[in-house]
């Protein structure tokens, strides 16, 4: 019998299913913190494929020209899905970590501030790129990599994320900024 997980195009019994899957961790890294863990969602193939359909049925008529995503979780996601659509990839990095020429944009965490890279050559203007990371608490690291691909003159066509944190008001804050959206689940807390 097949599986009706992978055959239902009601994105309601997915978000449940692959949310389900996700792992929350207390008090990591800091106490008060409820960490979701996605790894999980990664190391079962099917969940992981349930996953990646998601992302790919959503995107695959967008006529984007490059997946970017964010160190590094945002890697696993961004550069499978940029394979399954027939894409290039783009790594956004901490800073330090590209060994070419970069570009650099600086954003507030929680607790300090970071500095994310890409290469100078990462993409051309023009460009329609999905900016894709893990989980979006309070946006910084999206709204940094999108900075990062508009300076160099593409457009960013949609942020994607498997999880939303709300209440830390990074989806707010990137809405009002005016990029697009789109998150598999969500879940109450930090």
């Amino acid at each position: 019998m097949a599986d009706p997980i992978i055959q239902s195009p009601d994105l309601g019994d997915v978000t449940g299913y692959l949310r389900d899957r996700i792992r929350t961790v207390p008090d990591w890294p800091q106490p008060g913190v409820m960490f979701r863990d996605i790894t999980p969602l990664l190391q079962n193939p099917k969940t992981l494929r349930v996953l990646i359909d998601v992302f790919v049925h959503r995107y695959m008529d967008q006529q984007l020209d490059l997946v970017a995503g964010i160190d590094a979780r945002g890697f696993i996601l961004g550069s499978i899905i940029a394979y399954e659509l027939n894409l290039g990839f783009v790594p956004i990095r901490k800073k330090g970590k590209l060994p070419f020429q970069t570009v650099a944009e600086e954003y507030e965490l929680e607790y300090g501030s970071a500095t994310v890279e890409i290469h100078a050559d990462a993409c051309k203007a023009g460009d329609r790129v999905l900016l894709i990371d893990d989980l979006i608490a309070t946006g910084g690291t999206m709204m940094a990599g999108r900075k990062l691909l508009e300076r160099l003159g593409a457009t960013v066509v949609e942020g994607a994320a498997i999880v939303d944190l709300p209440e830390l008001g990074g989806s707010k804050l990137l809405h009002a900024s005016g990029l697009p959206l789109f998150t598999v689940c969500d879940f109450s807390g930090h």
